[in-house]
């Protein structure tokens, strides 16, 4: 296996579900919406954790992911005994280059046919989601396939 390289700047993907709900901010939460020419949808920065720990797990690739623009990067918190998804004002190139990884804000990226699930690192088995219901906010859930997407579309976007 390659060993991973640090990078100067992240990937940047536009994200939509299956059923063309985008991801934007609200008040510093990640709510799912469908898309229309009145919603502006965030743009997520990608870029590959170099700590090689954590490259030898068989759960995909382990990322950092952020929101373009602004200085917020997702990470998994337990609240109240549950595993939730929340955003931290962070910049993502200086996870980046640390040395050790930041195990709150890693996650397995894994492709599955043409869509990616992100599967939290310090949550085995939980994964970023979104509702069936407009309005929602991003989620974590170890429920696969019933109420919640966990497969998204990750779009490039020009690095400019």
């Amino acid at each position: 296996m390659a060993t991973p390289q640090a990078v100067d700047f992240p990937r940047i993907f536009g994200v939509y579900d299956s059923q063309q709900m985008v991801w934007i901010l609200k008040e510093n939460s990640l709510i799912a919406t469908p898309f229309s020419r009145n919603v502006i949808p965030v743009s997520l920065d990608l870029i590959t954790c170099t700590d090689k720990e954590f490259h030898d797990a068989g759960k995909g690739n382990p990322v950092y992911l952020g929101i373009k623009g602004n200085h917020l990067c997702l990470f998994c918190a337990e609240i109240q005994g549950q595993p939730t998804l929340q955003l931290k004002e962070k910049k993502i190139m200086d996870m980046s280059n640390e040395k050790k990884a930041q195990k709150p804000f890693l996650f397995f990226h894994s492709r599955e046919g043409s869509t990616s699930t992100f599967q939290s690192v310090s949550y085995p088995d939980w994964f970023i989601a979104t509702s069936k219901m407009a309005g929602q906010p991003v989620i974590l859930t170890k429920e696969r396939g019933k109420n919640y997407t966990t497969n998204f579309y990750l779009e490039p976007e020009d690095q400019n």
